[in-house]
């Protein structure tokens, strides 16, 4: 069989597996927090006909190897943690990290397991627990889960994850907000629902600290209350790609094409 043929048909693959990952970018384009991913290609390896020449001066030229290349194959898909745009919404538990670093949540009441996430979409429930729109609970920079005692007729939180309470005597400052920043976010593992899971490639040994928002000397972004961070998505480039894929695709198909109609020709070299 012709060896562009099974070129053609990892192309193919690789062009849909893009289609794949274009159209769940556009999909989650109003998505609160979400971050886009892209497919990055790399070349399988070649097969050498004929091997390096060395050249030794007045003697003898040197000659280049002759390789053909046996296709395409997927070398990563990469989750982009650019921020997203600002959307106001002056609501006082709607929070954006302008800067790094995640919020931390668990579905546990014990902190465990940690789950991180960009979506500052949060509501305190019916026992004042501070909770995220699926129901996990918010992690203080202790690792609890917040709480806002009965006492406190409002509160509001700083850029620092501080929520201040009131009362009739003045503020005090009931909890502090978790942050937990992240060596390499693209290590991150996508749990679905707008969160991540530490991973040993997102930071060593997969271990992890809280931290607390606003920190120069950390290196953590500050909380804007009121604010959401929306998902990083740029239509534009998206359509784009996806024209670049759909030719790819089409190319690759067109590869297959004409590599069955050589083999006909072959195959009626014998009537």
């Amino acid at each position: 069989m012709l060896r562009s043929m099974y070129s053609g048909v990892s192309g193919m693959r690789g062009f849909q597996t893009k289609l794949d990952v274009i159209g769940n970018n556009i999909a989650n384009v109003n998505t609160v927090g979400f971050k886009g991913s892209r497919v990055m290609f790399s070349d399988i390896m070649s097969q050498t006909t004929a091997g390096v020449t060395a050249s030794t001066e007045g003697e003898q030229a040197g000659v280049n190897a002759r390789q053909i290349g046996l296709g395409v194959s997927i070398a990563s898909i990469d989750t982009v943690h650019t921020p997203g745009s600002a959307m106001t919404t002056n609501q006082p538990t709607d929070l954006r990290i302008d800067g790094d670093g995640f919020f931390a949540v668990s579905p546990s009441p014990d902190g465990q397991p940690v789950y991180l996430t960009r979506a500052g979409n949060f509501t305190p429930d019916a026992n004042r627990q501070l909770v995220t729109a699926e129901g996990l609970f918010v992690l203080d920079s202790g690792g609890a889960p917040i709480t806002i005692p009965p006492e406190y007729t409002s509160f509001s939180i700083g850029q620092d994850g501080s929520i201040l309470g009131v009362t009739a005597d003045g503020t005090e400052v009931v909890a502090q907000l978790g942050v937990v920043k992240v060596v390499n976010p693209s290590g991150l593992l996508k749990m679905g629902g707008n969160l991540y899971q530490v991973t040993a490639n997102a930071n060593p040994d997969g271990e992890f600290e809280f931290m607390t928002a606003n920190d120069p000397e950390l290196g953590t972004g500050a909380i804007i209350a009121g604010q959401l961070e929306m998902s990083n998505v740029d239509l534009t480039a998206e359509f784009t790609e996806m024209i670049v894929a759909q030719r790819g695709f089409q190319a690759n198909s067109r590869i297959i094409t004409t590599s069955d109609e050589i083999l006909q020709e072959v195959v009626n070299l014998k009537r």
